[in-house]
């Protein structure tokens, strides 16, 4: 009896396969070849499953996405309780930074993949499904701040949320570059949330 093929690990498979070869020697050398070969599997078996390399591009970003999301999710669970608004919002921002090798290469797949964006429609839509839901998720959190009296309502809004969100693009592509260590990154995000909430902390600092 022939064996079953399970093909969205297949697929994980060569995502993994890619975040390899991003992590040791960027992306831009990383051809369905070179994949194909880091995955174990051959050029013909990887093309069964994308038609190219944007297309591998756009799966590897959606399942690294989800890791991540799904990272934080367990990050915040563990704060306990209800946690405060501030604690889920430096939760969020902090596992967006590339802060160890399993994130870095996460963001270093994100940027390949924005960079093909920037000249290509259907990548560029793809790029930016994600934005407004996590733009709504940091608002939501503000407007709870605001309401507990920990954040001005005035500052509760769509725009603040996406400052968040830019301040995080920001840092990571610095600490790429190496221009700030991650306790730099750190540190000045928890300035930004001091400003923000005007210095006022729940659930046991800045850690």
């Amino acid at each position: 009896m022939p064996k079953k093929v399970d093909h969205e690990a297949r697929r994980e498979r060569i995502a993994e396969a890619l975040w390899r070869i991003a992590s040791t020697r960027g992306l831009d050398g990383a051809g369905l070849r070179d994949v194909a070969a880091e995955a174990g599997i051959s050029l013909g078996q990887l093309q069964h499953y994308f038609r190219s390399k944007d297309d591998m591009l756009a799966f590897a970003l959606r399942h690294i996405n989800a890791l991540a999301d799904r990272r934080i999710r367990d990050r915040i669970g563990a704060l306990g309780g209800e946690p405060a608004p501030r604690d889920v919002l430096r939760t969020c921002l902090t596992g967006m930074l590339p802060l160890d090798a399993h994130s870095r290469t996460g963001v270093l797949v994100g940027a390949a993949y924005f960079v093909r964006a920037v000249h290509d429609a259907d990548l560029r839509s793809e790029a930016r499904n994600g934005i407004p839901r996590l733009r709504d998720f940091f608002t939501g959190q503000l407007r709870r701040a605001a309401d507990r009296g920990e954040l001005p309502p005035a500052r509760a809004t769509d725009d603040e949320a996406m400052l968040l969100i830019s301040l995080a693009d920001g840092l990571s592509t610095y600490l790429l570059l190496e221009v700030h260590t991650p306790a730099q990154a750190l540190r000045l995000l928890d300035l930004h949330l001091e400003q923000l909430f005007g210095g006022r902390r729940e659930n046991g600092g800045t850690g």
